[in-house]
């Protein structure tokens, strides 16, 4: 039977960790917040989630009639400013219909503005822009109020991380690491994003279809990284064991240091991998050996300068490949698939193709 007092008392624990505010927000003063910089919109959602026309003008009509529309979810950034969590086809919206500011319109890569269509109740608007409206109608849609909650900067950092992820599984289908580029960006998600795509890296990778544009490339970056500098806190939960490393990391990290080094990592790996990381019987990559391929050349450059080439077959190793599959998040066999692969890297054993 459960514990009245301690389910009482996690709630109460869980809920101290959320700090939010409440505000009513006019459109213009939204507009205005988005001109200035203020709200910042990820990339990752632009690429993922766009409405058409006509789904755009519903929005514009449900404001014009005064109908309730759902609030926007924003998180409050040490500087103030607020990271969109939920509602930036909304907030592009408004911006393709009433936006005076050519950068917001190039932005949301709109090149005119939203003239409404496949409206119902207000047909006459049908085929009008902003600009075409009676400038009575004009002002009372600046005036409109915008529901926002706003996360403050106060909150636990993995509860601002666990709040995105809700609010936008549902809409856009992020993956967790394009949740983490929305929430810690900076100069070290730059870095990911960077190295996700350069030529050498993306010529190592064959992914499948639905992990092409997911940031899986990111995410394996990310983790080679984490791997190599911070495994020894690993305890198998990977995406906190993520999260936290690019928290720590948002703005501290070495950045031509860290560019430096992955590059020479994939240079050599190339080289002794001879074309695509696969496996004899695969046609995608396998993610799991690949990081512990990445982190184990690392490791031996840093104390040989060069790889051994371990053979044609290398990745069929048996003890590599068992590391690297089954139940794999786990410290001993994150470090035994890494261990393995330093081992062929080096030159110390051979691959074990039985």
């Amino acid at each position: 039977m459960a514990d009245v007092q301690e389910m009482q008392s996690q709630l109460e624990d869980q809920r101290r960790k959320v700090d939010v505010d409440v505000y009513t927000i006019t459109v213009r003063e939204l507009l205005a917040m988005a001109d200035a910089g203020e709200l910042h919109r990820a990339p990752e959602y632009q690429r993922k989630f766009r409405w058409n026309e006509e789904a755009e003008s519903r929005l514009i009509e449900s404001l014009l009639l005064g109908l309730p529309v759902p609030n926007l979810f924003f998180a409050t950034n040490a500087d103030g400013t607020w990271e969109v969590v939920d509602g930036l086809q909304r907030i592009s919206t408004l911006i393709h219909f009433a936006s005076k500011s050519a950068k917001q319109m190039q932005e949301i890569k709109k090149d005119a503005p939203l003239a409404l269509t496949g409206l119902r109740k207000l047909s006459e608007f049908n085929g009008l822009t902003f600009d075409a409206l009676p400038a009575p109608i004009r002002m009372n849609f600046t005036k409109r109020g915008v529901g926002v909650t706003a996360l403050s900067d106060k909150s636990d950092p993995q509860t601002r991380f666990d709040t995105f992820e809700r609010l936008n599984r549902g809409a856009v289908a992020l993956s967790d690491q394009e949740v983490r580029a929305c929430i810690y960006e900076g100069p070290f998600n730059s870095l990911l994003r960077e190295l996700a795509l350069t030529e050498k890296f993306s010529a190592l990778l064959k992914l499948q279809e639905a992990d092409e544009n997911n940031a899986t490339r990111e995410e394996l970056v990310l983790k080679f990284f984490a791997y190599l500098n911070n495994r020894t806190a690993f305890r198998g939960a990977v995406g906190k064991f993520l999260n936290d490393y690019m928290e720590a990391n948002q703005t501290s990290f070495d950045v031509d240091s860290g560019r430096s080094q992955f590059l020479q990592v994939v240079e050599e790996l190339a080289r002794v991998v001879g074309g695509r990381f696969l496996r004899v019987n695969t046609n995608v990559t396998p993610k799991n050996e690949l990081e512990a391929a990445m982190v184990a050349a690392a490791e031996v450059l840093a104390t040989a300068g060069t790889l051994v080439n371990p053979g044609p077959r290398w990745l069929d190793d048996r003890p590599l490949v068992d590391a690297s599959t089954g139940a794999t998040n786990t410290a001993r066999k994150l470090n035994d698939r890494i261990n393995r692969a330093k081992d062929l890297l080096s030159g110390s054993v051979q691959a074990d193709l039985a």
